[in-house]
């Protein structure tokens, strides 16, 4: 298999590379742009470049390593992708439209191995982490699919795999995308969700804090959460919390914890008063999630009125509370759902 050019875009690697190739060494800083600024498909698209030096590259290199299975589109401007990799293995990004932002949720593994009872994800455990080339040739085919003068503004590492589980390469992929001459998305709209690891929190926070950390709590306390996040059983709620806090005493940015509303599971008003007990007098934000159903799993969204009451709960008890918008229900845009359901021998090959 010929390199993934992708996995070198950085320029210092990307300029020992076209040396170790015999090319000058201001070539790098041209395919770079090429790739970066103006969304090239292929090595014929780099014009400034010599036709003979074009196809010498295609020879040398991969620009893409996946191929688009299946392109989906919903009428909130919602897309998602299902790529195949070079394996077999399949993975889902998205790309979300609201207003000016630009917001793309892109995975870090092949599946996932935290087993989330209502997660689409994990329903075939884990196959392998993914490469730092595999998780930037997610922003750059997301990238390809906004219009000339359109940008990427926000990322949040939130789809198929634990980020955590996946940090060493996660973060040179994320380098490259808060980099000026990379996609220049500040840090500040760049979130890692977890599950909640605390070594890796911790581990986090002391190698790169300038990331914002949201955890997915799903549950107000370790014996429901056992219930809807088996890996807790190994760590337990207080220990991720103490970790969490870790991670804003080094960084400074305000936590985000996560909770996916479950009918009749999580959604009562104890479970409401309970949570608001949990995270008083932290200085996060709580993101709820109406549940996005999968076919096949017997989790259920919650009515209206459970959700306004648990919501109105959690406000008079001081905290901060966004109800996060569903888009993308009818492309199956839940994390692992359009994986799941696109036969194996379907590919659409497009860009």
């Amino acid at each position: 298999m010929t390199p993934h050019l992708l996995q070198t875009l950085d320029l210092p690697s990307l300029q020992n590379l076209v040396v170790e190739w015999g090319l000058p060494k201001f070539r790098a800083q041209q395919i770079r742009s090429w790739i970066v600024e103006n969304r090239a498909e292929s090595f014929d698209d780099m014009a400034n470049l010599p036709k003979a030096l074009r196809g010498q590259l295609a020879e040398k290199a991969q620009l893409w390593t996946t191929q688009i299975a299946k392109h989906t589109t919903a009428a909130d401007g919602t897309e998602k992708l299902l790529l195949q990799l070079h394996d077999g293995g399949r993975i889902e990004c998205v790309l979300l439209r609201d207003g000016d932002r630009r917001t793309i949720c892109i995975s870090s593994q092949v599946g996932c191995a935290m087993g989330c009872v209502f997660c689409a994800s994990g329903l075939d455990g884990v196959d392998r982490n993914l490469t730092v080339g595999e998780i930037i040739e997610q922003m750059l085919r997301l990238q390809r699919l906004l219009p000339v003068g359109e940008r990427l503004s926000h990322i949040v590492v939130m789809g198929m795999g634990e980020p955590l589980a996946n940090i060493d390469r996660l973060l040179p992929a994320l380098d490259f995308a808060s980099a000026e001459d990379g996609l220049g998305i500040s840090h500040r709209r760049i979130t890692i969700s977890t599950v909640g690891l605390p070594p890796a929190i911790r581990r986090l926070a002391d190698r790169d804090s300038r990331y914002h950390l949201a955890v997915s709590l799903h549950a107000p306390d370790d014996e429901l959460r056992n219930q809807i996040v088996p890996t807790n059983k190994k760590v337990g709620i207080q220990a991720i919390l103490e970790a969490a806090d870790h991670y804003f005493d080094v960084s400074g940015r305000r936590l985000t914890f996560e909770y996916v509303l479950l009918a009749e599971l999580n959604d009562r008003p104890e479970h409401a008063h309970r949570l608001a007990k949990l995270l008083r007098g932290r200085p996060a934000l709580l993101n709820i999630i109406p549940y996005n159903p999968v076919a096949g799993l017997p989790y259920r969204t919650p009515s209206k009125e459970a959700q306004h009451e648990f919501r109105a709960i959690l406000e008079n008890a001081g905290l901060t509370v966004k109800f996060r918008q569903r888009k993308g229900d009818k492309i199956n845009a839940a994390c692992g759902q359009l994986r799941r359901n696109t036969p194996e021998n379907l590919v659409q090959i497009s860009g």
